[in-house]
C-alpha cells in the first residue's frame, strides 16, 4: 500500500468512527434472508393521514410531542377529541408510493402517516419489523412506542419489537417523510422521481432466540474452488455448533462459534460456475443448535485483467441496460415481482446479460430475480452528482447505505459491481468521500469490482477520454458519455477516437438521447426514434473502430421514466425520455439497433 492509500484508509477508518448516522435510532443489524423466515406479511392496505405541517409530531411551538399520532388514543369526540382518527381515513396499499396512488399527491413531499392494526401471537423466540424500503425518513411506532429510525429511501431495515408486542391486536405507525435536503443522500437535485411512501414488504421476522442473523458464502477472491465465508449469530447463546450444508456438492461442514456468536470459514469445493449461459444456483442450508435457514446461492468469480472483465476466468463484455426502479405502464415505484420481471425480460429480448440497476438499490427480489435469469447486476447508491462532501453526517449516512446494500445483497452471485457515486464533480474533499467509500467497501467484500459513474475529461476535441483521480479506487474505469446528446450533435460520433491511459477495462455507464415514442422525422432532427436510432448507430460503430480496450455498457435507459426536470410540452412532459422503450411498453426503433448489435457480441 503506498503512502496515499495508507493516508486514506486512516482517513476513512477515523471518519467512520468520528461519524454515525445518529438518524437511524433503535435498529438492529439487518437479518440476512429475511424471505426464507417465518415471516407474517404486513402488506395490503393501511390507513394514511397527509401531514404536511407536522402536526402529528410536533406540537404549536415546533417541539416533538410525546402525545403524537403514533399513540393513536382513542376518544369518543363527545366528552374528549382529537383532531385525526386513523380509522375513519382512506386506506393505500402497501407497498407502493403515496405520488401515484391519488392524482392530487402526485407532486406532493412532506410527511404522511401511515397505520396498520395486525394480531400477533408471541410463540416463544424473539421478533422483528422489517420494511424494505421507505422514502426517506421513517419513524416507526409499534403500540405507540417508538421502535426505530431510519434514513435513506432504497435499502432495508429491521428492529427488535419483542417486547413491545403483545398477545392479540396491535399496530404500528409509520411517519414517512420524503422531503428532499442539501446534506441528504441523495441531495436535492437529481433526475428521477422522488416517490414518497412505504415502497416495499413490511414483515414480521419470528426468529428463535439465539438465531442465524447473518452469513456469507461466495468463493474466495480469485479463487474457483475454495468457498469462503462467515456465519454470525445473535443472542444468549452466542458459542455453539453451526453448519453449512449444500447436499449438491456432497459439502457438510461443522464449526464452532466464539463468544460473540461469529466464525469465518473457508473449504474446498467444485461447484459448477454461474454465469449469464449457466444461471445455476444451488440449495443451501446454514444451520446451528437453535435455528436454520435455507437460501439458493450462486458461485462464480469476477476480475479484471489489464483492461478485460473476467467471469469465472474468462472474458466477458457486458451487454447491458440502465433500469430505473419505475413499474412498465403505470409509472410509480415498482411494488410486484410481475413488474420487475417485465422490466428484465425486456433486458433479456434486447440482448442483455447485464443490467446497471440505477441510481440506488433495488428491491431485493429484483436482485434474485436477475440472478435466475443470468444477468449480472451492478448495483449502486445514490451518491449522485453535487453531494455535501465535507458533510460528516452525509459520509455517515451514504456509508450507512453502502453497507446496507452490501449486508443484504452479499450472497447473490450475479452482483459483480459495487459502484459508489454517479457523474460527481472533481475536488479533494470529494476523492476523500468517495475513496473512503471505496475501501469501505473492499473491506467488507473482497471479492467484487468497485466502479462509479465518472465524468469524461477529453485530451482535445477529437480524441475523447477520462481524466478522474478516482481511477485507483476503481476496478473498471466508467463513464457517462453523451455524444449526440449533450455533446454535439451524431456527425460527431463519426470523428472522434477514445484513449484512455488507465490500464483498466473501460465501461460506458451511460449513453443515449432522448425520442418521444411514435414521433418520427429526420435522423437529424431531436427528439425522433429517427435521431435516436442514429445516434445508437454512430455510437456502436465508434465503439467497433476507435474505442480501445471496451468492455460493455449499461445505454441509458430501457424504459422512459418520471423526472420533474423535463418539462419540455408534448415532448417530455415531465419523463425522460432517453428510455428504448416508452412508459407504455413501445419500443422505439434504437431498441432493435442496439438488439442487432449485441447479438454479434
Amino acid at each position: 500500500m503506498n503512502f496515499r492509500r495508507f493516508f486514506l484508509a486512516a482517513f476513512v477508518a477515523l471518519f467512520t468512527a468520528m461519524t454515525s448516522n445518529a438518524a437511524n435510532e433503535g435498529l438492529e443489524p439487518l437479518i440476512q434472508n429475511v424471505y426464507s423466515r417465518d415471516v407474517q406479511l404486513l402488506n395490503g392496505s393501511w390507513h394514511y393521514l397527509l401531514d404536511q405541517l407536522e402536526v402529528g409530531y410536533y406540537d404549536y411551538r415546533r417541539e416533538p410531542t410525546d402525545n403524537g399520532f403514533f399513540k393513536d388514543h382513542q376518544v369518543n369526540n363527545v366528552d374528549s377529541y382529537k383532531e385525526y382518527d386513523f380509522d375513519s381515513a382512506p386506506v393505500m396499499a402497501i407497498p407502493g408510493d403515496w405520488n401515484t396512488w391519488e392524482d392530487r399527491f402526485l407532486h406532493y413531499e412532506g410527511t404522511m402517516w401511515f397505520k396498520k392494526d395486525f394480531l400477533y401471537e408471541p410463540d416463544g423466540g424473539r421478533a422483528y419489523l422489517y420494511i424494505g424500503a421507505a422514502n426517506y425518513d421513517a419513524k416507526v411506532y409499534v403500540n405507540g412506542v417508538k421502535v426505530g429510525e431510519h434514513i435513506g429511501g432504497y435499502t432495508p431495515f429491521n428492529m427488535e419489537v419483542t417486547d413491545v408486542l403483545k398477545p392479540g391486536k396491535n399496530f404500528v405507525v409509520v411517519k414517512v417523510d420524503n422531503k428532499r435536503y442539501l446534506e441528504a443522500v441523495p441531495t436535492v437535485n437529481c433526475d428521477w422521481f422522488n416517490f414518497g411512501g412505504i415502497t416495499r414488504d413490511v414483515m414480521i421476522v419470528n426468529v428463535p432466540k439465539t438465531y442465524i442473523r447473518n452469513y456469507k458464502l461466495q468463493l474466495k477472491k480469485d479463487s474457483q474452488n475454495v468457498v469462503a465465508g462467515f456465519i454470525q449469530l445473535d443472542g444468549e447463546k452466542a458459542q455453539q455448533k453451526v453448519s453449512v450444508e449444500i447436499p449438491e456438492l456432497k459439502v457438510k461442514k461443522e464449526y464452532t462459534t466464539d463468544a460473540n456468536g461469529y466464525v469465518e470459514f473457508e473449504f474446498k469445493a467444485k461447484p459448477r460456475l454461474w454465469s449469464p449461459a449457466d444461471s445455476f444456483l444451488y440449495d443451501v442450508k446454514v444451520a446451528s443448535e437453535t435455528d436454520a435457514v435455507e437460501d439458493e446461492i450462486g458461485f462464480r468469480t469476477i476480475q479484471t485483467r489489464g483492461r478485460e472483465i473476467l467471469l469465472n476466468g474468462e472474458p466477458v463484455f457486458l451487454k447491458g441496460i440502465s433500469i430505473h426502479e419505475e413499474a412498465p405502464f403505470r409509472s410509480g415505484r415498482i411494488c410486484s415481482e410481475e413488474e420487475n420481471l417485465t422490466l428484465l425480460n425486456w433486458a433479456k429480448e434486447l440482448g442483455c446479460n447485464y443490467v446497471r440497476l440505477a441510481h440506488y438499490p433495488h428491491n431485493e427480489k429484483m436482485v434474485r430475480m436477475a440472478e435466475k435469469m443470468g444477468l449480472m447486476v451492478w448495483s449502486e447508491i445514490p451518491v449522485y452528482w453535487t453531494i455535501q462532501w465535507e458533510n460528516p453526517d452525509t459520509y455517515a449516512n451514504a456509508h450507512n447505505q453502502l453497507m446496507e446494500m452490501i449486508d443484504r445483497d452479499q450472497n447473490r452471485a450475479a452482483v459483480i459491481i459495487w459502484s459508489i457515486a454517479n457523474e460527481t464533480p472533481h475536488g479533494e474533499a470529494r476523492d476523500k468521500f468517495l475513496s473512503s467509500l471505496s475501501i469501505s467497501a473492499r473491506k467488507k467484500d473482497d471479492a467484487r469490482l468497485i466502479s462509479m459513474a465518472m465524468e469524461r475529461g477529453d485530451k482535445s476535441p477529437t480524441v475523447i477520454s477520462i481524466n478522474d483521480t478516482m481511477n485507483q479506487w476503481v476496478d473498471i474505469v466508467s463513464c457517462n458519455q453523451y455524444m449526440g446528446w449533450y455533446d454535439g450533435k451524431n456527425e460527431k460520433l463519426d470523428r472522434v477516437r477514445w484513449e484512455v491511459d488507465y490500464e483498466k477495462p473501460l465501461v460506458f455507464s451511460e449513453m443515449g438521447g432522448g425520442a418521444l415514442a411514435g414521433h418520427h422525422g429526420g435522423k437529424d432532427e431531436f427528439w425522433t426514434e429517427e435521431y435516436q436510432a442514429e445516434l445508437y448507430a454512430k455510437t456502436i460503430k465508434m465503439i467497433d473502430e476507435r474505442v480501445p480496450g471496451f468492455a460493455g455498457m449499461s445505454p441509458w435507459i430501457l424504459m422512459d421514466f418520471r423526472s420533474p426536470r423535463r418539462l419540455l410540452p408534448h415532448i417530455q412532459d415531465g419523463y425522460n425520455r432517453k428510455g428504448l422503450i416508452s412508459n407504455r411498453g413501445q419500443k422505439k426503433q434504437a431498441f432493435y439497433v442496439l438488439q442487432e448489435w449485441y447479438e454479434t457480441k
